[in-house]
């Protein structure tokens, strides 16, 4: 027996990702975005062979060096090469980023799909826990988490993960009651379909376009707050490069070196406009009123 109430939103599903992925394609934005996030995913995995020197290998003989052909972004005030730790520091900050997120996900989309689909207490419960910790905004939130775990680079990502965490319930809690109205979801529950099987076949596949636009907008922010935590020393611990404890460090030699801040401000610039962009592209791709 054809199941009809499976087919209706598969078909449809098939349909819209096949526009979407071609006004993705059209989409300017979007492509630039994804060029410039590429190319940091590129020079991440890539640091071992893109670096030219140690990243936390000193010169004391080259200390606060302009940019040379030996330092292609000149060296730091213990004379290691700001070029290389760039280049290692894009793993931590991507690293951090996509960590963050996933976590963020994990977390916020199960209690928002589990407070718009059942309602009720459970809706009361999760939803005015989760409006509590929106009322705090959200980098002040992250230097609260990291200050109460320590200071850490994997405690810094799980700081960002729960500061995050109640955009993602907020978000999939309106996007499963919109979902859950559906006539679709109606005809699964009368044909006796359990509660697990209607989450995860009609539910998450119709609000994940949304879920994936914020989390491309939210690794950019995600990226910054590493950034700020590891600035306020509560991220990445010296000597290992960051992007954020490399731009900690330069603030004290803003007028002797700096090419210390140049480089990896415009780094962090880059990385959080190129998502910022996808972000956007996507968000537009994805629109249903789109042509």
């Amino acid at each position: 027996m054809v199941d009809v109430a499976a087919s209706v939103p598969t078909v449809l599903g098939l349909r819209i990702r096949s526009r979407a992925g071609r006004r993705l394609l059209r989409h300017r934005g979007a492509l630039v975005g994804g060029s410039l996030i590429g190319f940091f995913i590129l020079l991440a995995l890539g640091a071992p062979l893109f670096a030219t020197h140690d990243p936390l290998g000193t010169d004391w003989l080259a200390v606060r060096k302009a940019p040379t052909l030996a330092h292609l972004m000149g060296t730091d005030e213990i004379g290691r090469d700001v070029f290389s730790r760039l280049v290692w520091g894009a793993r931590t900050s991507l690293l951090a980023g996509v960590v963050s997120v996933v976590f963020a996900l994990t977390i916020g989309v199960p209690l928002g799909v589990a407070a718009g689909y059942f309602g009720g207490w459970t809706d009361t419960v999760i939803s005015r826990c989760n409006e509590a910790l929106l009322s705090c905004p959200f980098l002040i939130l992250a230097i609260a988490f990291a200050a109460f775990l320590g200071p850490s680079l994997s405690n810094a990502m799980i700081a960002i993960g729960l500061s995050a965490a109640p955009i993602f319930v907020r978000l999939s809690r309106g996007q499963t009651l919109s979902v859950k109205a559906e006539e679709y979801v109606d005809g699964a529950r009368a044909v006796g379909l359990a509660h697990p099987r209607i989450l995860l076949r009609y539910i998450l596949p119709n609000i994940f376009p949304p879920l994936l636009v914020q989390a491309t907008l939210t690794i950019a922010a995600a990226i910054i707050a590493e950034a700020s935590l590891s600035f306020l020393g509560l991220g990445q611990q010296p000597p290992d490069p960051s992007w954020g404890s490399m731009l900690s460090i330069a603030k004290n030699f803003l007028v002797q070196a700096p090419w210390m801040s140049v480089w990896p401000g415009v780094a962090i610039f880059l990385v959080v406009f190129g998502f910022n962009l996808l972000g956007d592209g996507l968000r537009d791709a994805l629109d249903p009123r789109g042509d």
